[in-house]
């Protein structure tokens, strides 16, 4: 009898491929990773050092976070190609905490938002029927769309920077565009799948000449540091800051069951309530990682969502790999700063491909959706229109209670949470005539 065939999730690559790919995987994701660390840090003036410590030990637990997910143990981790990282939902809360009560309450906070994860997590896998594709493709696509300021700004110089706009920056994010563009179509296949490290490769190709670039920090790091527990202090346990992140615990679940979801629909293996169950799990214990081992909690990156679209590399042991590779650059900080040393502009033009690639994947599953003598263009408008709200005018929300801005400020909690009310609204609730059976359309509960 023949070998069962092996799902594209589970094929294990020959390791030349499994490292480059891999590696795309590091760069595509690495600038938001440091990120969370670098804002939090940052507002709460710490020196140099602390700041380099919060990043290897971000980077590292980034890793360990990964391999939990894709690899799996027990009745931990999704077992699908899923990039971990730090959660920006939870950046302004920290923040907040931190000016009041340090590190210290923000990790005593984290731990136990991770604590809470864990236990909800059989709550949101039984949720998982109120995603049919109507919610789903239009969650899909506001993640992608959210995502597009991102690899602007990047394209722009980065945020901040003094030659923000400038058209060498757009120039060479174009140039880096164009070069993926280009390998995709004309070289042989293998080449094409690594598009966007390969462009990547050019740009810095480019960019060091033209003095992009700035390997000052190579010097400056490191050869090994390892993230100790409690490094900056016994956590704090303050009621506050504790009902802050379990709110933050909830968006980010919210969102990670929407990244877990597009990438079952690009790697064709569903995510079933028991498989999103064990991916939450697995967030949860990642995130009480967090806490003891000096970082923040973790969710899915869906930078990385539009990296498996883009390629089609559907193999877990990819992004493992990758996971490996974030492990090694935690635990050795002069890599971490080598790869720190590409330039915003060149990450830019590989994003703008990559998030746009999430965004057309939400199209392609609600072309599946029926949209005739309906209201289901009404849920998708008004859902996409929520979601890019905060994306489009960052401080809209600004005068609302901080809970409510961190749920709502976080385009895609906004948007999958409408894209649910509204699909509930019209496609369940009784209507006029006392109808309220599910539509034949994708757009009822599966």
């Amino acid at each position: 009898m023949p070998p069962a065939p092996v799902h594209p999730v589970d094929e294990v690559l020959p390791p030349s491929q499994l490292g480059a790919f891999g590696l795309q995987h590091v760069l595509a994701m690495y600038a938001g990773a440091v990120a969370v660390p670098l804002i939090v840090g940052g507002s709460l003036k710490m020196p140099p050092a602390d700041l380099a410590y919060l990043i290897t030990a971000d980077l590292l637990l980034c890793g360990i976070a990964t391999l939990l997910q894709c690899v799996g143990w027990w009745r931990f981790g999704v077992r699908l190609p899923i990039m971990q990282g730090c959660t920006f939902a939870a950046v302004s809360p920290m923040v907040l905490i931190g000016q009041h009560g340090g590190l210290p309450a923000i990790y005593g906070s984290v731990i136990v938002a991770g604590v809470a994860m864990i236990l909800l997590a059989p709550v949101f896998g039984r949720l998982l029927r109120f995603f049919p594709p109507l919610v789903t493709g239009t969650v899909i696509l506001v993640i992608g769309l959210s995502l597009l300021p991102v690899a602007g700004n990047w394209a722009a110089g980065g945020t901040g920077s003094a030659d923000f706009g400038a058209p060498k920056n757009l120039g060479l994010a174009a140039g880096v565009l164009v070069a993926i563009l280009a390998i995709q179509r004309f070289a042989p296949e293998f080449i094409g799948r690594v598009a966007v490290l390969a462009g990547i490769a050019l740009g810095m190709v480019v960019a060091v000449p033209l003095g992009f670039t700035d390997f000052g920090g190579v010097g400056d790091a490191d050869w090994v540091g390892i993230s100790t527990p409690f490094h900056f202090g016994t956590p704090a346990f303050q009621g506050a800051a504790i009902v802050s992140m379990l709110v933050v615990a909830l968006v980010t679940m919210t969102e990670t069951t929407g990244d877990f979801i597009a990438v079952g629909e690009l790697t064709g293996r569903r995510v079933e309530p028991g498989r999103l169950a064990d991916g939450l799990r697995a967030d949860g214990v990642s995130t009480v990682l967090g806490g003891v081992f000096n970082t923040f909690p973790y969710t899915a990156f869906a930078q990385n969502v539009g990296l498996v679209g883009l390629t089609q590399v559907r193999s877990r042991w990819v992004v493992a790999t990758a996971g490996g590779i974030l492990v090694l650059l935690g635990l050795l900080p002069k890599l971490g700063a080598v790869v720190a040393a590409i330039p915003a502009p060149v990450l830019g033009g590989a994003g703008l491909v990559m998030f746009g690639t999430v965004a057309a994947s939400g199209l392609r599953t609600l072309a599946t959706v029926d949209f005739k003598d309906n209201h289901n263009l009404t849920v998708v408008a008004v859902s996409v229109a929520v979601g890019l709200l905060p994306v489009g005018v960052p401080d809209v929300y600004k005068q609302f209670p901080d809970w409510f801005q961190t749920v709502m400020d976080s385009g895609i909690s906004a948007g999958c949470l409408t894209a649910i009310a509204l699909n509930l609204l019209f496609n369940h609730l009784p209507d006029r005539s006392g109808s309220g059976a599910p539509l034949p359309d994708g757009g009822g509960l599966s």
